[in-house]
């Protein structure tokens, strides 16, 4: 039980921290903020790609890929991974806009949830997690004491 409470306050800890980043003041170096909200992101369980996309995301009304890649400094291959994640999350919106001139209509992906709700998603996923490993936890106790 006390490994459980302990992991609990942790993952606690790491949600205020991330609650704590996001409401800095606004003179605070961007980049420096974005970093700290990543690395929180990736400590609570996402991977680093879909991380830094969901960081950009957050601070931009909308983006194409392109842009997103500039902003995460993530090359488009791990750009397009992290978006197909995101996406299955139902996290994110697309659209396609008309390219001036010739060439692909180019695709612009804006945030549909907002970060309170994601995070309330992954607190969801850390609390069934650390249910499950006590359940496991307490069977493994119950089969000592037979």
């Amino acid at each position: 039980m006390e490994l459980f409470s302990t992991k609990l306050i942790y993952m606690l800890c790491l949600i205020m921290r991330l609650v704590t980043a996001l409401n800095t003041t606004a003179g605070s170096d961007l980049k420096v903020e974005r970093d700290e909200f990543a690395s929180i992101l990736m400590k609570v369980g996402l991977k680093r790609n879909v991380a830094k996309v969901l960081t950009y995301l957050a601070g931009v009304a909308e983006a194409t890929s392109r842009e997103i890649e500039i902003g995460s400094d993530l090359r488009q291959p791990e750009v397009s991974i992290a978006m197909r994640e995101i996406r299955k999350l139902d996290w994110i919106s697309e659209r396609d806009e008309k390219n001036p001139g010739k060439g692909r209509p180019y695709r612009i992906y804006k945030l549909n949830r907002s970060l309170p709700e994601i995070i309330g998603y992954l607190e969801g996923e850390k609390a069934k997690e650390s249910d499950r490993i006590m359940r496991q936890i307490e069977k493994l106790k119950s089969l000592k004491s037979n």
